[in-house]
């Protein structure tokens, strides 16, 4: 197997080869295209059996749209993540509009889209790249995220397990329910709707606690909120880690309100570690989830998002129920394990090597 790509650490198993391609190219903006066009000129020359794209390119058999649709993401998310001085100055648009170029470059049917076929991983994003590109409904196949279910499970949340420590690190003890929000990116993710709607979860249950883990390099404005809304006492902040698995086993419940994910992978490492998730309709693993049974999902993309939030979250932060579902969040995950996801993307893989 050959990996092209512009930088890499050391293979990880002896059939793995790498080839580094960083063509010139004068900012961040025009690298993408010139790396795409470096990838055409690399693949024509190397005769491959099948090539399997992951990124911004137009040179590949299968395309693997994880990140969907850049117009998408554009219209529903990237706003909430820009600083005002970015909104004034008009910041990163010639990134996306190069970043919409290779996408429609990619996906044109009278193009290389017409023979591509398109692995995407929920019907949220299949929906969205038939009604934006004139492809052939055959060629747009979904596979869900899977999830390593040995690194993520309940026993870590069992006496002595790695959650169970953290949970007593924190001071949380076992009759207060503890939510957790985890993600990089917290404008993204909705950390400012959860931060409001947890402010309601404590006037219903006092002892409730909310974990929030994962990097922001404005984190500091989040605490800062919390302590404006007067919930920062109850708001354990923990930053970037490196042990995920510990901080879902130490919590009772997942929310991630995002404003655009394809497929959020947290969505299945929380229910694999037995939580209920409430996540957003923009979110494609929200199609996994039956509500009321395995969590809840809500719209943050109309007004009035974060009373929505809210009331899910005071729905939800009843100790019981939430013990009660964790064996149906289990379950569900269990149905996605990583393996069986490797073997029906390798499904299509064969398929584009037989010309299909």
């Amino acid at each position: 197997m050959t990996i092209v790509c512009r930088s890499h650490a050391e293979p990880s198993h002896p059939a793995l080869r790498f080839v580094k391609l960083r063509p010139l190219a004068i900012g961040g903006a025009w690298r993408f295209w010139s790396f795409a066009k470096a990838v055409e000129r690399h693949v024509e020359a190397a005769g491959y059996d099948v090539v399997y794209g992951l990124g911004r390119t137009w040179s590949q058999d299968v395309l693997r749209m994880g990140g969907g649709c850049v117009k998408t993401y554009l219209a529903t998310a990237h706003d909430a993540t820009r600083t005002p001085l970015e909104r004034t100055l008009g910041l990163g648009k010639w990134k996306h509009r190069i970043s919409i170029a290779l996408e429609e470059r990619a996906l044109d049917p009278r193009g290389a889209g017409g023979k591509v076929r398109v692995i995407v991983n929920s019907e949220m994003v299949r929906r969205d790249v038939l009604e934006r590109y004139a492809l052939d409904p055959a060629r747009v196949v979904t596979i869900h995220n899977g999830v390593d279910l040995e690194r993520f499970s309940p026993r870590h949340a069992e006496p002595g397990g790695s959650g169970a420590r953290l949970r007593a690190e924190l001071g949380i003890g076992e009759e207060q329910p503890a939510v957790l929000f985890l993600g990089t990116g917290y404008a993204r993710k909705g950390l400012d709707l959860v931060l409001g709607g947890f402010a309601e979860v404590l006037g219903r249950e006092p002892r409730a606690r909310l974990v929030v883990c994962g990097f922001d390099s404005d984190r500091a404005r989040y605490e800062a909120r919390a302590r404006e809304l007067g919930v920062d006492a109850a708001v354990r902040f923990l930053g970037g880690r490196l042990d995920p698995e510990a901080v879902y086993a130490a919590c009772d419940l997942y929310v991630l309100p995002t404003r655009y994910d394809p497929f959020a992978n947290s969505t299945l490492e929380a229910l694999a570690s037995g939580l209920p998730v409430i996540t957003s309709l923009t979110n494609g693993g929200a199609e996994l989830i039956a509500e009321g049974r395995e969590g809840a999902s809500v719209d943050v993309i109309e007004d009035g998002a974060e009373g929505r939030v809210a009331r899910a979250l005071v729905d939800w932060t009843d100790l019981e129920r939430l013990r009660e579902a964790r064996g149906a969040a289990r379950g569900l995950a269990e149905r996605h394990g990583e393996r069986g996801k490797f073997e029906r993307a390798e499904a299509v893989l064969v398929e584009a090597r037989r010309g299909g």
